[in-house]
């Protein structure tokens, strides 16, 4: 069988059990070892040790549960909160204060936690309610906790940098430091979305004045605690990246450094409790052993398929096309937005990752550069109709008479000012490129 006959039937042997539901893993994973065996013989079985010895003793990828776990421990032990009343304390209570503060406090936690459930689970759970109760546009309510919540993947410590690190063989500290500039943008047009539409519809964020709610006045002590929660988790978003970008630690160590850092605050505020701390770990456990499965079955997928000759096949393909190398740019982004639509953002880092950067690169590209620019890509892709993942997120924690509809429109204008970073970062790849380049040459 021929390599273009061999994906062909790989990607409807996907789409087929996808549609019937099955586990991701097992899906891609047992796909890989049935063709595998009717194609190579009993010789694939050795794809199984060598991929599971790479997964799950990786050093790199040991730093997925310990951010997860940091990020469990912050938002259990209220400190979630703490960020969202100091960021609203902050802005003060101008027109579209709420708004802007999820989109802030979103940022922060993607920053301490690194995947997109996280932001939106925790910003939905803490400002939708209020938003809706105060008078604003359902769309935006919507929209600025979608948008904020996907943040997670592209402000570092982002897990599916790591991923695409580690698939790679390119450096982490790069990777968070090339994504800092576009992330930066990113939160800056959004809150430029929100301050704009709202003045020139004050009705889709009225203030609480116009809405009748008395703001009530917050005493010097407790300001004192809402500033000093802030700060300090702010000051463990520090230590966490600049423990990384400095070279005093490995981005697991720092995942290390950054657990130590949240239970001590915990300790330190008074919010330690044994209940929170367990319940943390369960949860911990539960998303890492889903994370680490679909790794190992797309892992799997994506070795069979490399030993196959895929990379020479889409090698040769792009070649035959006699595209400027920035179509095959564009070309690849698109695979990956489509892609999207149905899978979600670790699978695409680790079957797309492996396959498209060593052409990138061949083709006179900087590699972080082009991974920085997958990122973003998946950031759309997952927040995109009608299967976009992260859709699913704000669904689950959405009040009831909030449909999926709802959600479609609330996220279009926020996806075409991400597509805007995406078009910006290709046009002008210094955006990508100049802080790595400065910090570490």
């Amino acid at each position: 069988m021929g390599i273009e006959l061999l994906t062909l039937v790989l990607l409807l042997c996907i789409f087929f059990f996808f549609a019937l539901g099955a586990q991701v893993a097992l899906a891609l994973g047992g796909i890989a070892m049935a063709i595998g065996y009717m194609t190579w013989g009993e010789g694939i079985f050795n794809v199984i040790p060598t991929t599971l010895e790479a997964t799950f003793f990786s050093f790199i990828l040991l730093a997925i549960p310990l951010y997860i776990y940091m990020g469990q421990l912050l938002t259990k032990s209220g400190i979630g909160d703490a960020m969202f009343n100091f960021s609203q304390m902050l802005i003060g209570r101008v027109r579209g204060s709420l708004a802007i503060s999820v989109i802030g406090v979103c940022s922060m936690i993607g920053a301490m936690v690194g995947i997109i459930g996280a932001g939106i689970m925790t910003s939905g759970s803490i400002a939708l309610r209020p938003m809706l109760e105060r008078g604003y546009n359902r769309n935006l309510a919507l929209g600025v906790i979608m948008a904020g919540g996907g943040l997670g993947i592209l402000i570092p410590p982002s897990i599916p940098m790591i991923m695409f690190a580690a698939s790679t063989q390119n450096s982490v500290g790069r990777m968070f430091l090339g994504a800092m500039m576009p992330a930066l943008l990113t939160v800056v047009l959004m809150i430029l979305y929100v301050v704009i539409s709202c003045l020139l519809k004050p009705e889709r964020a009225p203030k609480d004045t116009d809405a009748g709610i008395e703001v009530p006045k917050i005493e010097p002590r407790e300001k004192f605690r809402i500033v000093r929660d802030g700060l300090c988790a702010m000051l463990l978003i520090v230590a966490v990246l600049g423990s990384i970008i400095s070279g005093i630690a490995t981005p697991t160590e720092s995942g290390a450094i950054g657990v130590v850092g949240a239970i001590l605050l915990a300790i330190l505020f008074k919010r330690f409790k044994v209940d929170m701390f367990m319940h943390a770990g369960f949860q911990t456990a539960t998303l890492v052993s889903v994370a680490m499965w679909i790794i190992f079955g797309a892992s799997v997928f994506s070795n069979y398929h490399l030993l196959m000759g895929v990379q020479s096949m889409v090698a040769d393909f792009t070649a035959t096309l006699d595209l400027p190398p920035i179509m095959i740019i564009i070309m690849f982004q698109v695979i990956m937005l489509l892609l999207g639509f149905i899978i979600d953002e670790f699978i695409i880092v680790l079957m797309c990752a492996p396959l498209f950067t060593p052409i990138a690169v061949s083709l006179g590209y900087d590699p972080i550069w082009f991974g920085v620019l997958m990122i973003i890509n998946i950031l759309i892709a997952v927040q995109t109709p009608p299967y976009g993942f992260a859709l699913f997120y704000l669904k689950g924690i959405a009040p009831p008479g909030v449909g999926m509809s709802d959600i479609y429109r609330s996220v279009t204008p926020f996806i075409l000012l991400i597509l805007c970073v995406l078009v910006l970062c290709m046009i002008f790849p210094q955006i990508v490129l100049w802080l790595p380049t400065t910090v570490m040459g």
